[in-house]
């Protein structure tokens, strides 16, 4: 008699680049249609999430980032590699479950923290919105600033 992981594990995965979501199928039935977007500002990587509680970085200027590679990464995790360039984010079976059963909460909250750091509405969403951003150096980070974004 064979377990059941804890963590269901993914039957499907499909990119679709013209309406930019990851659709994942998951073997408990669970189905999540997960925004480009949504999965880059909620890349685990540290250069996102930091390397501990509130040492993340708010993402902006994200509307219309691109998947160009879906790497596997064993049998547990995908690699996606960002048109922004972006890919050192390592997404667990766990964590994309997570991503997508918490969609409308986490969407929400990163609305919320849009609008907390200044930006009215989803502006922050908007390309233009990566230039503006200084962090506490005084830098502006922007398409050409040398850093990978």
């Amino acid at each position: 008699m064979t377990e059941k992981t804890a963590t269901p594990q993914p039957t499907g995965l499909t990119v679709h680049n013209q309406s930019r979501v990851l659709d994942v199928a998951f073997d408990d039935g669970s189905e999540f249609v997960l925004p480009f977007e949504y999965l880059r500002v909620y890349s685990p990587s540290a250069e996102v999430q930091g390397h501990g509680k509130g040492q993340e970085t708010l993402q902006l200027g994200k509307r219309l980032v691109g998947i160009t590679g879906l790497e596997p990464v064993g049998n547990y995790a995908v690699q996606p590699t960002f048109s922004d360039g972006h890919n050192s984010g390592l997404y667990t079976w766990a964590y994309l479950y997570k991503l997508g059963a918490e969609k409308d909460k986490l969407w929400q909250a990163y609305l919320d923290q849009l609008a907390a750091a200044g930006y009215p509405g989803d502006s922050g969403r908007d390309a233009k919105a990566d230039m503006t951003v200084k962090q506490s150096s005084g830098h502006v980070h922007g398409p050409s600033c040398g850093h990978k974004h």
